[in-house]
C-alpha cells in the first residue's frame, strides 16, 4: 500500500466510505490549543517553515535531542543556529523518527499544507524549505483557518490576560468564519511550589481585577471578578493542569491559613533561603481552590477541563537553564482515583459540578478516567448528553495508539456516540491535520468493526456518529456561537 495516499489508515472499504463521504468535509472544531492569540489577532504571516514549525515546538526537540543534536540547534541555547540550521537538524532528524508519531504528522503536514509528497531528509531539507517558504508567503493564519475550515479554536489564557487580542478578534473580520475564545487557566493562582512566582502571580491577578489582595477574600473577590470579564468576553471553558488533584478536605479555614503563610513579604526569602510552604498546607490551598473555581464555572455554565497526569520540568539543568516548556516534562505515576472521585464528588454532591472533561497522561488511568466520568453523568434543562466527557488521548497519548486506547476505553465503558472528539492541543499553526488523523482512526476502528460482523453495515447510522465525534457534539456541548456559518 503507498504511504500517505488517500486511504492512509483506512484498512477496510467500509472505513474508506465513512472517511471520504461523512468525516473528511466536516469543520474543525479545535476547542483546545496553546496557539497565541497575537499571532490569530495579527493575521501573522510566517517568515521561514522554521517559524511555522519549529519555533517552541517541544515535541521537535525532544526527538533531535534524542537524535543526537545540539541544543543550539533545539531552543538556541549555547549559540543561537540560525533558522535553516536549525530546520536541516529536524530534517535529517526526521528519517530517524520512523514509528514515532512525529513521522506521520511531519509528512501528513507538509503533504496538506504545501502539497509535497517527498520523504523529509537531509538531501531533500532544501528543496523543502524553498517550497514552503514560497508558499507561506502568502499563506497568513487567516488562509491557515479558511483551508482548513476550522469554525472553532480556543486558546489558554492566564486570569490576568487582557484579552485584548481577542477583542481586536471579535471587533475586526479577519477571520470570517473562525471563531476564537479564551479559555481560563488558573493554574499557577494556587501553586504554592514556587512563593515568589506564586505571590508574583496573584500581584498581577489582583491588578487586573484592580483589587488588592491582602487577605484571602481579596483572592476569591478577584478570580470571581476575573471570571466573570472572561466569561463577557466569549469564555465558555476552564482549563486545569494538575499532576494531581489532592485528597485532602478543602477547608476555607486551612485554604485561609495558607494563603495568610504564603503572602507575607514580598522578596519570599529567609536567612536560609526561600520560604516555602509544608506541602500539606498546599495541597488543602489548592484543593479548596479548584473547588472554588469548579463552583464558579458551574454557576456560568462553563465546562470544567481537568488535564491531569503531567510530571513536569524533570530535568533540573535544562529547567534553570531553558525554563519550562521545553520539552522535558514525563508521564506521571501519580495515584488519581481519590483525589478526582473527591473533586468531583464533593461539587455533585453539593449540586455544582460543571461540565466536565477528564484527561489523563498515564495510559494505565485510562479505564479509571472512562469509568469515573460515568459516575457523574446527568440530565436536565441546558445540560448536552455526556455531561462528564472522558477526554481524549493528550499529549503523549495524541498518537495512533494512545487514542486508539481512548475510543475503546470510552466505547467499552461509556457511549461513543457522546464523544466531544479531538483536538490539537498544539502551539503549532501547522497541526490541524491531526483532527484528520483522529477522523481516519475512528472511521477505521468502525470500518473493522462492521467487516468482522460486530457492528451492523448501516452506513448512515455510522456516518452520524462519525460526523457527531468530528464536530455535531462540540457545537451541542460547549455552545459557543458558531461565525459565519448560517
Amino acid at each position: 500500500m503507498p504511504f500517505l495516499d488517500l486511504d492512509f489508515m483506512l484498512g477496510t472499504e467500509t472505513a474508506r466510505r465513512l472517511y471520504h463521504d461523512y468525516a473528511a468535509a466536516m469543520p474543525i472544531y479545535d476547542y483546545h490549543c496553546h496557539l497565541p492569540p497575537e499571532d490569530l489577532a495579527g493575521d501573522r504571516t510566517f517568515a521561514n517553515l522554521h517559524e511555522a514549525w519549529l519555533e517552541g515546538d517541544h515535541y521537535k526537540w525532544r526527538a533531535m535531542r534524542a537524535n543526537g543534536v545540539e541544543e543550539r540547534y533545539c531552543t538556541g541555547y549555547g549559540g543561537d543556529a540560525d533558522p535553516y540550521e536549525k530546520f536541516l537538524a529536524f530534517a535529517q532528524t526526521v528519517p530517524h523518527t520512523i514509528r514515532n508519531p512525529l513521522y506521520h504528522w511531519t509528512h501528513l503536514e507538509l503533504q496538506r499544507y504545501f502539497g509535497i509528497d517527498a520523504p523529509l531528509n537531509g538531501d531533500t531539507a532544501k528543496e523543502i524549505w524553498d517550497d514552503a517558504n514560497r508558499q507561506l508567503a502568502v499563506m497568513p493564519v487567516s488562509a491557515i483557518l479558511e483551508k482548513f475550515d476550522v469554525a472553532v479554536i480556543g486558546t489558554t489564557d492566564a486570569p490576568a490576560d487582557d484579552l485584548a487580542h481577542h477583542r481586536q478578534l471579535a471587533e475586526n473580520q479577519t477571520l470570517a468564519k473562525t471563531a476564537v475564545y479564551p479559555a481560563f487557566r488558573p493554574d499557577k493562582v494556587h501553586d504554592l511550589s514556587d512563593l515568589a512566582a506564586w505571590n508574583a502571580t496573584i500581584d498581577s491577578l489582583g491588578a487586573s481585577a484592580e483589587i488588592r489582595i491582602e487577605d484571602f477574600d481579596d483572592l476569591l473577590a478577584a478570580l470571581a471578578k476575573r471570571h466573570a470579564f472572561f466569561h463577557d468576553h466569549g469564555c465558555r471553558l476552564s482549563d486545569h493542569g494538575l499532576t494531581s488533584l489532592p485528597n485532602v478536605p478543602c477547608s476555607e479555614a486551612a485554604a485561609r491559613k495558607a494563603f495568610n503563610a504564603a503572602r507575607q513579604g514580598d522578596d519570599n526569602a529567609t536567612p536560609n533561603g526561600p520560604r516555602m510552604i509544608d506541602t500539606a498546607d498546599a495541597a488543602l490551598f489548592t484543593a479548596f481552590m479548584m473547588q472554588f473555581l469548579g463552583r464558579l464555572d458551574h454557576a456560568a455554565g462553563w465546562t470544567h477541563q481537568l488535564h491531569l497526569g503531567a510530571i513536569r520540568n524533570n530535568n533540573d539543568w535544562a529547567y534553570e537553564h531553558l525554563g519550562p516548556d521545553t520539552g522535558y516534562d514525563s508521564i506521571g505515576d501519580a495515584r488519581q482515583g481519590p483525589g478526582l472521585r473527591r473533586h468531583l464528588g464533593t461539587l455533585a454532591r453539593d449540586r455544582k459540578l460543571p461540565k466536565t472533561i477528564l484527561y489523563n497522561l498515564n495510559p494505565a488511568d485510562n479505564y479509571l478516567f472512562a469509568a469515573m466520568a460515568g459516575n457523574y453523568q446527568e440530565a436536565g434543562p441546558g445540560l448536552p448528553p455526556g455531561k462528564v466527557q472522558y477526554g481524549s488521548g493528550w499529549w503523549f497519548l495524541d498518537q495512533k495508539e494512545g487514542m486508539t486506547m481512548q475510543l475503546n476505553a470510552l466505547s467499552n465503558l461509556g457511549l461513543l456516540t457522546r464523544f466531544v472528539g479531538m483536538l490539537t492541543d498544539s502551539r503549532s499553526f501547522l497541526s490541524f491535520p491531526r483532527h484528520e488523523y483522529f477522523r481516519r482512526l475512528l472511521c477505521d476502528l468502525l470500518g473493522r468493526d462492521v467487516e468482522n460482523g460486530e457492528l451492523p453495515n448501516d452506513l448512515d447510522m455510522l456516518g452520524k456518529v462519525v460526523q457527531d465525534v468530528s464536530f455535531n457534539n462540540a457545537v451541542n456541548y460547549f455552545g459557543m456561537e458558531l461565525k459565519g456559518r448560517g
